[in-house]
């Protein structure tokens, strides 16, 4: 089981492929074949991806016979909606603060 990395989440969704995996594994688990033929991407490539997903915490595997069956880890999708909750708690409070400052009279 892995363990979520801040830092190597974010940077595994800054890519389009990963985020579109990770859009196909939201709606149900599947295996490497499913999600290429889903994607405009080869078998090693998705492989690749999820390697990048699984060692940033946010996709677990399991064996099922000869394959293997992705899906989301939700803890560390969990963890990573925390993280941009309070990213997006602190911008908010920052924007309220600068808007509701008065501001500065001219002579």
């Amino acid at each position: 089981m892995g363990t979520y990395q801040a830092d190597d989440a974010l940077a595994a969704l800054g890519d389009p492929t990963r985020r579109a995996i990770i859009t196909c594994l939201a709606e149900r688990p599947r295996a490497v074949g499913e999600l290429a033929d889903e994607l405009p991407v080869s078998r090693p490539a998705v492989s690749q991806h999820l390697k990048v997903l699984k060692n940033a915490g946010l996709v677990t595997e399991r064996a099922v016979g000869t394959r293997r069956i992705y899906r989301l880890d939700p803890a560390g999708v969990a963890a990573l909606r925390d993280q941009l909750d309070a990213f997006w708690g602190r911008a908010m409070a920052g924007y309220q603060e600068a808007a509701e400052r008065p501001s500065e009279e001219k002579p």
